[in-house]
């Protein structure tokens, strides 16, 4: 049993440290966030509603430069201050915005905010497992390799993600009569949006998947989504 002690501990250091994550996003969050008003994007907002039947898509505005979206653990869909300011200058349009909307709401409706608490608890409990093991046999630098492992695993996970999120977006997009065309076109532009350059990074170490890659793996869908329609 004691040799499970270990491992135990560390399982027990990552749920704390993710609920104290938590705890400190969801206080960030209500400081310094607001219901979004602007009306070009809520009313594609209520299509994708009715599209899926709720009686709203409530969306806040997250006052922070950076261009970003996100799901909120508690489920909440925030875009960024900074991509509201995109949109004010031409840069990006509300149906780009509404592609943002749709694929933060993937990553609530597939459940992904779980499966990420759950990943980040196991990242960490192997980090510090594979450190304790590495150290005994490479001194130094056995942290180093323990880190780049649990971050590459990580980062896989999260690819995985993405890629369901796009889909499920894709779907919504077009159940709501809006269309693909508005996501692939944001995803052309994300790289000089966010000055986000991954050349030269491994793919197995991007949290996120490529733009070509997520372009395709969006028509590919469609694509099937056709054939299957001609077909019944």
């Amino acid at each position: 049993m004691t040799k499970f002690i270990p491992l135990l501990l560390a399982i027990g250091y990552a749920v704390l440290m993710l609920r104290f994550s938590m705890w400190r996003t969801k206080r960030m969050l209500d400081a310094q966030s607001k219901p979004l008003t602007d009306p070009s994007i809520t009313r594609l907002a209520d299509r994708m509603a009715a599209a899926m039947d709720l009686p709203e898509i409530k969306v806040n505005v997250f006052e922070v430069e950076p261009v970003n979206g996100l799901a909120a653990p508690d489920g909440r869909i925030f875009l960024t201050r900074g991509f509201l300011n995109r949109k004010a200058r031409g840069e990006v349009s509300a149906e780009e915005l509404a592609s943002v909307i749709a694929h933060e709401l993937g990553h609530v409706a597939l459940g992904h905010m779980r499966r990420r608490m759950i990943d980040f608890t196991g990242q960490n409990a192997v980090f510090i497992m594979l450190s304790a093991v590495l150290n005994r046999f490479l001194p130094f630098i056995g942290i180093w390799i323990a880190n780049f492992l649990a971050t590459a695993l990580m980062a896989r996970l999260s690819r995985r993600d993405e890629f369901e999120a796009d889909a499920y977006a894709s779907a919504l997009l077009i159940k709501a009569g809006i269309g693909t065309a508005p996501q692939k076109s944001l995803f052309r532009k994300l790289e000089a949006l966010t000055s986000n350059h991954a050349e030269g990074v491994p793919a197995w170490m991007l949290s996120h998947p490529k733009t070509a890659e997520r372009i395709a793996a969006i028509e590919a869908n469609e694509a099937r989504w056709m054939n299957a329609k001609q077909i019944s």
